[in-house]
């Protein structure tokens, strides 16, 4: 198990430079298998989700070249076989190769994915968009065994706007004979980094960032060059973190528009910032900071994944907030170890309530989960004495070289295996 520690209560400065998007890397790659030739996708963020991704692509017989943020995908010899719960179980967005697959072979075999215990998170929504498309769905001792003898364009309707369902259905439309429409499509960043990947390959997808797709099926995806978005998340988490001791810190290589809601918010709190084309930095983490309410909504409302690490902002707020989480009902595990640490906080349904400023003092939590584990990076580096948070490996599965990047801005934090 590995363990990160941190002695909090210091200022940072500096510059942190954002990463390549986890939730567009982890869909880009399965996606890559569709070509015919070779896909070179670059920014690539080296994160566990990503190693996981390419042992999968391995046991494909997928050639796989890896150096510095870049990832060259061949698919020539890929043999297509079951996926192995030993891979699947890894990470969520092993299900994108199901979407792939099923695209390029007519037919996918894997066992149920993994990934963070934050809630219900069935896949219903993807294999009623498979077998609108023409295939036929089996789960035999949770091995889900999809396959069609020809897949045919058709009209979607997505109960929920899913990013995962979006993508997936994309996937296995982008070479389905005729024109297959999405509606009530997710409209998250990430998707449109995944349209425009599979564009340049060859694919015919137009109304990717809206509520409708339009995917024109096409016979043959050829080789193409990549670059994945910033990680509008990370770079959330960050920014986050500067307003909490930032001295001033800049978080560089960012789109801002992606996190409009969260600068919004911020702004609403008197934080001072400076927002350029392409980075955000904090210049004022204001001591009175004004208490504030958030909800977690769809893109491009406030994400259900910083609304952990922000949670930790609103415990050095003046006054009363209010956190409710639309997304995930497992959302607040965070919220014991937070408590632990000193925050004045109660939850009430799929609402926290959270009275501040309360001083943080440092103790041994826990990283529930991926997101949870950065609220607790967040909250350790402003609370008195030694934080250790245990199962550090939900952090490294979303934060490339997250050690590495906190201590070049003045953080104390190592990491250890125990």
């Amino acid at each position: 198990m590995k363990v990160i520690e941190i002695e909090g209560n210091r200022k940072l400065e500096g510059t942190i430079r954002i990463s390549g998007a986890k939730n567009a890397t982890v869909a880009l790659i399965p996606a890559a298998i569709l070509t015919d030739e070779e896909a070179t996708i670059c920014n690539v963020p080296e994160i566990t989700d990503t190693d996981a991704l390419c042992d999968i692509l391995k046991e494909l017989n997928v050639k796989v070249n890896r150096s510095t943020e870049s990832v060259v995908i061949n698919p020539r010899e890929m043999i297509n076989k079951e996926i192995e719960e030993q891979f699947s179980k890894k990470l969520r967005a092993s299900y994108y190769f199901m979407g792939a697959l099923l695209g390029k072979y007519k037919k996918a075999e894997m066992y149920f994915p993994g990934g963070c215990s934050i809630g219900a998170r069935p896949i219903d929504l993807h294999l009623k968009g498979f077998e609108a498309l023409g295939a036929t769905v089996r789960n035999e001792n949770n091995k889900y065994i999809v396959e069609a003898k020809e897949l045919k364009g058709a009209n979607i309707y997505l109960d929920i706007a899913s990013v995962g369902a979006t993508i997936n259905i994309m996937l296995a439309a982008v070479k389905a004979k005729g024109t297959t429409i999405i509606d009530n499509a997710a409209k998250e960043p990430e998707i449109v980094n995944v349209a425009t990947f599979l564009n340049n390959m060859g694919a015919n997808i137009t109304g990717a960032g809206t509520s409708t797709i339009k995917i024109k099926g096409v016979e043959h995806l050829h080789q193409c060059f990549h670059e994945v978005i910033p990680d509008r998340i990370e770079a959330g988490t960050y920014i986050i973190i500067g307003a909490l001791c930032g001295h001033p810190l800049k978080v560089d290589n960012v789109i801002p528009e992606h996190v409009d809601s969260l600068l919004s918010k911020l702004e609403e709190m008197r934080i001072g910032l400076e927002i350029g084309a392409d980075y955000v930095t904090i210049i004022d983490n204001n001591e009175k900071l004004v208490a504030t309410n958030i909800k977690t909504a769809v893109y491009p409302g406030f994400p259900t994944d910083l609304q952990q690490p922000f949670t930790v902002l609103l415990t050095q707020a003046n006054g009363k907030s209010k956190v409710t989480e639309t997304i995930w009902e497992n959302r607040f595990m965070h919220i014991p170890y937070l408590k632990a640490l000193g925050a004045n906080i109660e939850v009430k349904n799929q609402t926290a309530t959270i009275i501040g400023p309360t001083p943080l003092k440092g103790e041994e939590v826990i990283a529930t989960d991926l997101r949870a584990g950065a609220a607790m990076v967040a909250a350790a580096l402003i609370a008195e004495g030694k934080t250790t948070i245990t199962n550090a490996e939900h952090i490294l599965r979303g934060y490339e070289q997250i050690v590495e990047k906190l201590t070049a801005v003045g953080a104390k934090i190592t990491i250890k295996e125990i």
